[in-house]
């Protein structure tokens, strides 16, 4: 899920609408709270066997022979999460040796920064990467300074590698560029006198996305981290899907390969320059069995499923580890590559609640990483730790220049409304609340729309009923709007036949959504029936589908709201793109804030939806 390519100018125009110029003026082991005994900590995951350290010596820089130790430190969907996160997106789950679980508060810049520095202790052969995803769809602190303010928290945290996911092409592929190489956005411009934002400090790596006309990368495709004599190369690839979950005008003239031919052949490039350590990137991920942290993966990684254990059992076994995302699930697992040897797939789950540590070591001799020796394990980054103080001083930076747009109540709620990341269901209160929000703008544009649709991914957080700040309980502020829906994309109307939205209805669940369904949440009095136990399109019970109660008419024509990213035809929903008579209304949140503002007070808050619109069957 993406901005649309106003996205820029929507951004300026929240900055001038509300803030009047303001911005233009001058581990689990180490990790775990004090309160978690030390037999609980994370299991540890190596690349021969599922359990304790490897050949259980110390692992901090001990020379073996030929050997020295190397540390990697790993981050995945930070998705500019400076702030702690709340809701869902701010917990983690731990599973204790009885079965039990707990959830355990976790992220934070100032927190991951304290957490990153600590595990870089005794470790000279350190080097910290991630695996895209790390800017956009980000909260309003992030989000409306096109996170820059989160390339200077990872400049500060010493952050060395990012591999590109597909958000970083929220805001268009020149806009990645200029975050690499730094400058002043080209129209809201520096955000403070004589402060000129400087770009990344370390290299964003784009393999597999390459310009159509050339076959030439957008960015580098890989780097070489020299560590004390030590080299490791490192490769970065994005899902070849992209093109299917961002706005088209974003990635205009460029093409995304195939993510295993392209690791494959930069690996080999890698070994004919002396470089045979090598740990790839992945914008791609899987789903554990268990939504625990520590969970063990199985034999194999028999306990994880989805795109990444193929692009695992298939890559090149020249390289040594794959560090991976896209899914916000933590995993580290033990897959066997294409040789049968076991190798470690790992992801720290999303919005900096943990950061994976793989340690292993390095033979001189052969200038390769001994696969046996690599293990790892996912650390929390809880909140009991201190804070980073530079990071502190970073953020209070941001947060002044944010308050008046941030801070101002935009509605008020009388529980949480959770989204599906807090759930994990097909339909979700949250869901349903911004379908409603968006056909009654829509409704302003033509009274005659009938139905509004709403992707389930651009719905990034829940509303929670606790207060953020010192707003008070219940107060939702524009800044927490925001969190929820951070793309600022356009409300449209356009106009389908009925066999058109039965279409859509199954192109959800079939195609491209088959193996991974995205169910468009439903503005109130849609209905249907949605069948989990068939396969493909007849997941959807045709006849169940309801408008007002009355059966939709094949031939009839609806006037459908959606927001700009499906009207597109993203998320592979591609009869949406063939609606007619389109409108291009306002911007979604200012849908959303409108709707809340006109339908809650303080005295009479909005309750969350039942989430009863779409009958599931399993």
């Amino acid at each position: 899920m993406v901005s649309t390519p106003s996205r820029r100018s929507a951004l300026s125009r929240r900055l001038t609408a509300t803030a009047a110029g303001l911005l233009t003026v001058g581990t689990l082991a180490a990790a775990m709270p004090a309160a978690q005994a030390a037999p609980e900590t994370a299991p540890r995951q190596t690349a021969q066997a599922y359990g304790g350290k490897h050949g259980g010596h110390d692992r901090h820089d001990r020379h073996h022979g030929r050997t020295v130790d190397l540390q990697v430190l790993a981050l995945n969907d930070f998705h500019g999460n400076l702030e702690p996160p709340t809701g869902s997106g701010g917990r983690v789950t731990h599973e204790h040796p009885d079965g039990t679980t707990e959830d355990i508060t976790a992220g934070g810049a100032e927190y991951l920064a304290t957490a990153l520095r600590e595990a870089r202790k005794g470790h000279p052969r350190s080097v910290t990467v991630a695996a895209g995803d790390m800017v956009g769809a980000s909260p309003l602190l992030s989000g409306l300074f096109h996170d820059e303010p989160t390339v200077e928290a990872l400049n500060a945290m010493d952050m060395d590698v990012v591999g590109v996911g597909n958000h970083e092409f929220d805001e268009g592929a020149a806009e990645l560029l200029r975050l690499q190489k730094g400058g002043c956005h080209p129209e809201d411009g520096c955000y403070a006198d004589g402060r000129v934002f400087e770009g990344a400090d370390y290299p964003i790596l784009a393999a597999n996305v390459v310009d159509e006309r050339t076959g030439r990368p957008l960015l580098a495709p890989y780097t070489v981290k020299k560590l004390k004599g030590v080299k490791v190369g490192f490769i970065g690839v994005t899902l070849e899907g992209t093109p299917d979950i961002v706005t088209a005008e974003g990635i205009k003239g460029l093409k995304f390969l195939d993510e295993v031919e392209t690791i494959d052949k930069y690996t080999r490039e890698l070994k004919h320059k002396g470089v045979n350590a090598v740990v790839a990137l992945v914008h791609e991920g899987g789903h554990p069995a268990s939504p625990a942290y520590n969970n063990d993966c199985g034999a194999d990684g028999g306990n994880l499923s989805g795109p990444i254990t193929e692009i695992a059992r298939n890559t090149d076994a020249g390289v040594d580890a794959l560090i991976t995302g896209h899914t916000h699930q933590p995993y580290v697992c033990s897959v066997p590559d294409p040789e049968g040897n076991d190798r470690l797939v790992t992801s720290a789950a999303s919005n900096g609640r943990l950061f994976t540590e793989l340690t292993m070591e390095y033979d001189r001799r052969t200038r390769d990483i001994v696969r046996t020796s690599v293990e790892g394990s996912n650390r929390v980054v809880d909140r009991e730790r201190a804070k980073a103080a530079d990071i502190t001083e970073l953020l209070e930076f941001w947060q002044t220049l944010a308050a008046p747009v941030a801070n101002r109540p935009i509605g008020w709620i009388a529980e949480d409304i959770p989204s599906n990341r807090a759930t994990g269901e097909p339909v979700f209160p949250l869901g349903e609340l911004i379908a409603d929000a968006q056909l009654a703008h829509a409704r302003e544009l033509d009274p005659e729309t009938d139905l509004a649709l709403m992707n389930p991914g651009g719905v990034r957080a829940d509303l929670t009923y606790a207060a953020s700040g010192g707003e008070g309980d219940g107060v939702v502020t524009y800044a927490e709007g925001f969190t929820v829906q951070p793309f600022s994309n356009t409300v449209n109307v356009l106009t389908l036949s009925g066999e058109q939205l039965l279409t859509v209805l199954r192109e959800q669940v079939s195609g491209a959504n088959e193996a991974s369904p995205r169910i468009l949440q439903v503005s109130e009095g849609f209905t249907y029936t949605l069948d989990l136990t068939r396969s493909g399109a007849d997941r959807i019970v045709a006849d169940s589908v309801r408008l007002n109660g009355e059966p939709i008419d094949p031939a009839a024509s609806y006037r459908v709201a959606v927001n700009s990213f499906l009207a597109g035809g993203g998320d592979g929903l591609a009869t949406l793109a063939e609606g007619t008579e389109p409108l291009v209304g306002g911007d979604d949140l200012a849908a959303l804030s409108d709707y809340l503002t006109a339908n809650s007070s303080a005295a009479d808050p909005i309750e969350a939806p039942a989430a009863d619109r779409i009958t599931v069957i399993r």
